[in-house]
């Protein structure tokens, strides 16, 4: 018997970005609750993203990871901070998971963020800690539009999935609104290419280790280079590239949460797009829409069954814990279900 080969659905989602039918609808949200529970990984068209905005923000993407490496430098931010300038060799996406137990920060990325600030929300009294200004490089004058035009496409785009979550898991219209409404949103634009002899190829590169996504759904654009890797049920790593078009959607620790794992976080990784012994060019762009700081997740009522796997918590508290062991070097001790999977199929590192 042989191994059904590892599929990424594609979902057309025009019916929630336009004026779909009720049964347009019922089966959008029952082909993603579908790709949800089987695979966890979802490709999306009909998404409403103009050609012009993405093409403006890879643009902007090429002009500022162009820049020389100091000046690139001078936006970073401390590693509490998750905006600006990350350098490469400077975060381990596997400590997340609490793996990579050396705490060696090796992931060979480079990225800018962007994201929620608490000047987004006046009327609000957010921690800044968790809505920081953001910085925005001098240096390339068009950078701050183009992002901020794809970052509010982003933004659309995982709200309206959000509205299709709650007819996919029999809730009730809106319901995910007061869980995001000062949702923790962050666009992280990473860039896989860097000059030639800067790396070297000792067999132990990683472009960007084996991790799930923290919050609630991610929005992926990416060139379309090979890299991304998912594990598959069967612990196998597989090759996923999208689709002309189309956007990547993996679901979060959290959204694994609240459906008390129906719809499971998908451990991925990128791995180094090397050619003939040459790097090359690989962009993304994820932007991650984690929920409100003060959130309290819990297993929703749809989803309890016969009992809940995790106990509630919120957004802040997850996230801090997820942000230290990436950025800061501190293991996450609080991922050991996803940490089990990566090492069942002997990716910790």
């Amino acid at each position: 018997m042989t191994t059904p080969r590892f599929h990424v659905p594609v979902v057309d989602i025009s019916a929630y970005v336009g004026d779909g039918t009720p049964q347009e609808r019922a089966a959008a949200a029952a082909a993603f609750d579908e790709a949800a529970r089987t695979v966890g990984f979802v490709q999306i068209t009909g998404h409403g993203v103009p050609t012009e905005v993405t093409d403006a923000f890879a643009a902007a993407l090429d002009g500022f990871f162009g820049l020389p490496l100091e000046v690139k430098k001078s936006y970073r931010t401390p590693p509490e901070v998750n905006r600006g300038y990350a350098p490469p060799k400077t975060e381990s996406l596997s400590l997340s998971l609490g793996l990579a137990p050396s705490n060696r920060m090796h992931d060979f990325f480079e990225a800018f963020n962007v994201g929620a600030a608490v000047s987004d929300y006046p009327g609000l009294d957010l921690p800044l800690a968790d809505y920081p200004e953001n910085v925005w490089p001098a240096e390339e004058v068009t950078f701050s539009a183009a992002v901020s035009a794809y970052y509010d496409e982003a933004a659309r785009v995982a709200r309206t999935l959000t509205s299709l979550f709650a007819d996919a898991l029999g809730l009730p219209a809106g319901f995910f609104q007061r869980y995001t409404d000062h949702s923790l949103d962050v666009l992280r634009m990473n860039n896989y290419a860097l000059d030639e002899g800067t790396i070297e190829l000792d067999g132990e590169l990683t472009g960007m280790g084996a991790h799930t996504d923290y919050g609630i759904v991610t929005v992926l654009w990416a060139d379309r280079v090979a890299g991304l890797q998912v594990l598959g049920h069967d612990g196998s790593w597989n090759d996923v590239m999208p689709a002309e078009g189309a956007l990547l959607i993996n679901l979060g620790d959290l959204m694994a949460r609240w459906t008390n794992d129906r719809w499971m976080s998908t451990v991925h990784r990128v791995k180094p797009p090397i050619v003939d012994g040459t790097i090359r060019q690989r962009r993304s762009a994820a932007f991650f829409h984690d929920g409100n700081v003060d959130a309290v997740i819990d297993t929703l009522p749809t989803c309890v069954g016969d009992g809940s796997a995790y106990p509630p918590i919120t957004v802040g508290e997850h996230i801090q814990a997820k942000l230290a062991g990436s950025r800061a070097g501190v293991a996450n001790t609080a991922a050991d279900r996803e940490a089990a999977r990566v090492l069942a199929a002997g990716a910790g590192s």
